[in-house]
């Protein structure tokens, strides 16, 4: 499960690859490591066209997963989009797209370790997008904050392909690489956009570096 990602193209880059009109994100700066619950960027289709905005790593959780809980931090990956839970956000309205250039998971070793392993697209780690969700949603994300409203997102996973799976067999993030798939999700029917949620192809991603707690590697403007 992809729980920390990096972005580090300017926000140029972002609009111009997403299309995106507006930008409500101020001066945004690199994001070497993004971990649940921090803000990021997202795409999102607002009133006057799509807009580059700041949202909170993390979807409200099913009630069966809050028992007991005094807290949501929030579900950053998804995948069984027939939950009616997640159904309701599958509308052009709540869907995004989340900038990235490289994601992590953690690889399992003999020794008990589990170092960090990063992917690209390539070693320059080029602009791409996650399939995302977002809603605005008040909740307690954390116990010291009390209730507030958010933007929250996440993104949707799929079965790993044969690169993701050798470190993580069990899933990988529904990754557009082109605009035409962009905006496939950002404009079809539900039906027609969720064929979009299938792994890339086993040489499309590379391992661009291993180990620590974020990417430094293509920081660019």
């Amino acid at each position: 499960m992809c729980n920390l990602y990096s972005m580090t193209k300017g926000q140029q880059a972002i609009r111009e690859m997403a299309r995106a009109m507006h930008d409500r994100t101020g001066n945004l700066p690199p994001f070497p490591a993004v971990f649940p619950d921090y803000a990021a960027p997202i795409v999102r289709n607002g009133p006057e066209g799509r807009e580059l905005t700041l949202a909170r790593w993390g979807m409200p959780s099913p009630v069966f997963a809050l028992k007991g809980k005094k807290c949501d931090p929030g579900v950053t990956n998804v995948r069984n989009i027939k939950s009616p839970h997640w159904r309701r956000w599958l509308g052009l309205e709540n869907r995004c797209i989340v900038p990235f250039t490289s994601f992590s998971e953690n690889e399992a070793l003999p020794d008990g370790t589990h170092p960090t392993v990063w992917f690209a697209l390539d070693e320059t780690r080029p602009l791409a997008f996650f399939a995302g969700i977002w809603t605005r949603w008040t909740s307690v994300r954390k116990v010291k904050e009390g209730e507030t409203t958010n933007d929250l997102f996440a993104f949707l996973t799929t079965e790993a392909n044969k690169l993701v799976g050798a470190i993580h067999p069990k899933a990988m993030p529904v990754i557009l690489t082109t605009p035409e798939e962009i905006d496939l999700w950002m404009t079809a029917p539900a039906e027609e956009a969720l064929r979009l949620q299938r792994p890339l192809a086993d040489d499309a991603l590379r391992i661009v570096a291993r180990g620590g707690k974020q990417d430094d590697g293509g920081l660019a403007a």
